[in-house]
């Protein structure tokens, strides 16, 4: 009786660890996420919240298409590790 209720603790030990990992892995992919999208996205959310509040939003709406541009040209550049340090573009 007493080995059945130790295999149960390191059995629920391990559910434990296997859930802390994930919910690490997680962590470290939205912050990635947003490092690449972050501009992009504190712009959608001052437009949304300026929206909400009840007046225009379009300065934030047009910010948040250009940061979107941005992005998706920081996306198509070809990078190396010699471009690594200042995210420009390399020249092939």
């Amino acid at each position: 009786m007493k080995t059945s209720k130790a295999m149960l603790r390191r059995v629920s030990g391990q559910g434990m660890t296997e859930y802390i990992i994930i919910v690490a892995l997680i962590a470290i992919a939205a912050i990635g996420v947003f490092t690449f999208f972050g501009q992009t996205a504190r712009e959608q959310v001052a437009g949304m919240a300026t929206e909400l509040s009840g007046t225009d939003a379009s300065t934030q709406i047009t910010k948040a298409g250009s940061a979107a541009t941005d992005a998706q040209g920081q996306a198509n550049a070809a990078k190396g590790l010699g471009s690594y340090n200042g995210n420009t573009a390399t020249t092939q």
